[in-house]
C-alpha cells in the first residue's frame, strides 16, 4: 500500500508543480496584479479546469485512490496508527481544500470575468492553497516512503 500511495502522491506533487510554474506569478506582487500577470494565469486555468477535460477527472481519481488509501491503512494497520492517522490528515486536508477551495477559485479566474481586483484576489488564495498543498503532500510522501523501505 504505501507504493500506491506514494505514486498518488507524486502524482499530485507533480500537478502542484505544473500549477505553481503560473501561480508564482502572483507570488510578492503587488495587490492588483498587472493584466498580463492575469491573463497569463487565467488562460492556465481556463485551460486546465474547464478545457482540459476529462483529463482533470484522472486527478480527482488519484485524490479518491490516496484518501481512500490512508484511511485503509488507518483501519487495518493497528501498530502505526499514529504515523497512519498523520498520513490521512497531511491527504485528506489538503484534497479538501483543493476540491472545496482552489478548484473552484481557478475556474473562475478562468473566465476571466471578474473585475482586476477579484482576480488577484483569486490568484493570490489559489498560490496559497497550491503552496500549503505543496507542503502538507510532500509530508505525506515522505510517509509513505519511509513505510515502503521498512
Amino acid at each position: 500500500m504505501p507504493r500506491l500511495l506514494a505514486a498518488c502522491a507524486g502524482f499530485l506533487l507533480a500537478v502542484l508543480w505544473m500549477d505553481l510554474m503560473f501561480d508564482v506569478q502572483a507570488l510578492g506582487g503587488p495587490a492588483v496584479l498587472p493584466d498580463s500577470v492575469l491573463h497569463s494565469i487565467a488562460a492556465y486555468y481556463a485551460r486546465v479546469t474547464t478545457n482540459a477535460s476529462p483529463m482533470g477527472s484522472a486527478i480527482g481519481a488519484v485524490m479518491i485512490v490516496a484518501v481512500t488509501g490512508a484511511l485503509v491503512r488507518l483501519v487495518r494497520e493497528h501498530e502505526s496508527r499514529w504515523r497512519n492517522a498523520l498520513a490521512l490528515v497531511l491527504i485528506a486536508v489538503p484534497v479538501a481544500l483543493a476540491l472545496l477551495r482552489v478548484f473552484p477559485d481557478a475556474v473562475r479566474l478562468g473566465t476571466g470575468a471578474d473585475a482586476a481586483a477579484v482576480r488577484s484576489d483569486l490568484a493570490h488564495a489559489i498560490l496559497r492553497g497550491h503552496l500549503f498543498c505543496l507542503a502538507s503532500v510532500t509530508a505525506f510522501l515522505i510517509l509513505q516512503l519511509r513505510d515502503w523501505q521498512r
